[in-house]
């Protein structure tokens, strides 16, 4: 009787995490987790910010602070300046996928298109999922505004 009292406090609990985390936007949310400081600052210097605390539903594969700091030295502070404003709102669209997809709905589909009106492509196998060369660490972060799935690198829309 006591694990079975201590299994439904802990998924008491875990549902209200989810119900906390679901009050927020996808941009608070994402602040809030604090691996996403990077992905924050190219929000704002995109001006995405007002975007993807909007209605939504959207879908961000967010890269971690770690995954940022995969790219060649020098590349996050170029995109950062004002000049290169359209390259990294490019970049950062193509992080995004209109509308709510759970880790349950990628079963199936191997491409999903973004809003930035590139392709990415989706290759599940097994219990791994990658989006293009990314693999995504962590599933379902749910906002009020829409998903996030974690993933272990920048994607790269492709030239043209």
């Amino acid at each position: 009787m006591k694990l079975k009292t201590t299994l439904l406090a802990a998924a008491f609990s875990l549902a209200s995490l989810g119900a906390i985390a679901a009050e927020k936007d996808i941009v608070d949310t994402a602040v809030g987790a604090g691996q996403f400081k990077t992905l924050a600052a190219a929000l704002e210097a995109a001006g995405l910010v007002a975007t993807l605390k909007g209605e939504g539903p959207f879908t961000v594969f967010a890269p971690t602070d770690e995954a940022f700091a995969k790219l060649p030295a020098g590349t996050v502070e170029t995109l950062l300046k004002p000049e290169n404003k359209d390259q990294l709102t490019a970049i950062l669209t193509y992080h995004v996928v209109p509308g709510k997809v759970m880790a349950a709905d990628v079963v199936g589909i191997d491409e999903a298109k973004t809003v930035n009106g590139k392709m990415i492509d989706i290759q599940v196998q097994g219990s791994s999922v990658k989006v293009n060369e990314a693999t995504v660490t962590a599933t379902d972060i749910v906002a009020s505004n829409g998903v996030i799935h974690v993933i272990n690198a920048v994607i790269l829309p492709p030239e043209g």
